[in-house]
């Protein structure tokens, strides 16, 4: 009973994501509307969520600046599955083609290769950067990972000059970047043999594998030796320290593989999207994706998903239709501001207020993590340390 009680809801999960497809294909029949865009962009969230949720929920480590990661992630699909570096002309299980029968220019890899080393890079990133950094704590600590977060995305801006050297082409960014595919399949499976723009089914099992993926490795670090190590070191790193554990060497893990998923779904959205520019991340999507963590509540997995879901789907549905509902109120009364006002203009402002009404009324998030419930709440709703210990 206990093992079907903890693998049922992950299984209704998965049953639920496998069968969205035919969902979407009776809505695209019936009422012409096809969810499978923004459902690709809102899994593309949750899986950059979960990987900070390793560094935020299960470490506790305020970080301000992982779109770094994300951006990282992204041009390095963008360097080695475009036309970018025209100078040389590298391609390896690629699914670019000439027209002319010529070699493609530019260095086209295969994506799951740049996939994996995208990943390898960003967690060496993340090791680069926080070997230095995770020495310091609480807010210096944040302020630095808010340094990175701003100095990466100016780096690809003005990157397409250094020393005559384009790295990054600037604020033009890459564009044409190369389709995930399986070229190496029959005619009949075309849809897979090159990712087009136009058949999203295999973009969404792709990113729904991906997001599997780090589902099941979230779970295993959450309970394994390193895992507990990093619950330590977030309740009380002069303890851990003192039972042996080393904060810096566990903290610098929790921030390597938070900047490998990070990678990978930037890698992804690079390809989806076929075009990075710097201006896509921005220290707003840092903010945007920890407050899917805060509200869906720190170091649980299925909660950081559900944060995700309501976010991002707030954003690109909510929203969207709010504004419909007041325009239509404004023309009936004759209001002009109602009828012309634009509600997604102030998401963030409105995102502001939710996360300002959970810190209040349920800071633990929508679906909290035990321990973190316990410690802001005791048995008297109080949420005084003297409860806590009493409760201890």
């Amino acid at each position: 009973m206990a093992l079907l009680r903890r693998y049922a809801l992950p299984v209704v999960l998965i049953v639920v994501a496998l069968l969205f497809p035919l969902w979407n294909s009776f809505l695209e029949e019936t009422v012409d509307v096809n969810l499978m865009y923004p459902v690709i962009v809102i899994t593309v969230y949750i899986m950059l969520a979960l990987g900070l949720n390793i560094v935020v929920g299960f470490a506790g480590l305020l970080d301000l600046g992982f779109v770094a990661f994300y951006a990282l992630g992204a041009y390095v699909v963008a360097w080695l599955a475009s036309g970018h570096f025209r100078q040389v002309s590298v391609a390896f299980g690629t699914t670019a083609t000439s027209i002319t029968g010529e070699e493609v220019p530019g260095i086209h890899l295969s994506f799951w290769l740049v996939l994996v080393l995208a990943g390898a890079f960003t967690a060496l990133c993340g090791v680069i950067i926080g070997a230095p950094t995770l020495r310091l704590r609480g807010d210096y600590l944040a302020i630095v990972t808010l340094g990175f977060g701003e100095i990466i995305p100016r780096f690809f801006q003005n990157g397409d000059d250094l020393g005559g050297f384009n790295l990054t082409n600037g604020t033009i960014g890459i564009k044409a970047i190369d389709s995930p595919g399986f070229p190496f399949l029959p005619d009949s499976l075309s849809a897979w043999q090159r990712f087009g723009t136009l058949e999203l089914y295999p973009w969404f099992y792709t990113i729904l594998v991906m997001v599997l993926v780090t589902i099941y490795v979230n779970v295993r670090l959450q309970d394994s030796r390193l895992g507990r190590a990093w619950i330590s070191v977030r309740e009380d790193e002069t303890a851990a320290a003192a039972m042996g554990i080393n904060p810096v060497t566990t903290k610098l893990w929790a921030y390597a593989l938070g900047a490998t998923f990070g990678g990978f779904a930037g890698a992804f959205y690079g390809a989806f999207i076929k075009n990075v520019f710097p201006t896509s991340f921005s220290f707003n999507v840092s903010i945007f994706i920890l407050l899917m963590v805060v509200l869906g509540g720190m170091g649980n997995i299925y909660g950081v998903i559900l944060g995700a879901i309501v976010l991002q789907g707030t954003n690109f549905f909510l929203l969207p239709q709010i504004k419909t509902w007041v325009n239509s109120i404004g023309e009936a009364v004759g209001n002009q501001a109602l009828a012309t006002v634009d509600i997604p203009k102030y998401s963030f402002f409105i995102f502001g207020i939710m996360l300002v009404l959970m810190m209040l009324f349920r800071p633990e998030g929508i679906i909290p993590n035990r321990q973190r419930a316990e410690e802001l709440h005791d048995e008297t709703g109080s949420g005084d340390a003297m409860g806590g210990a009493i409760r201890a």
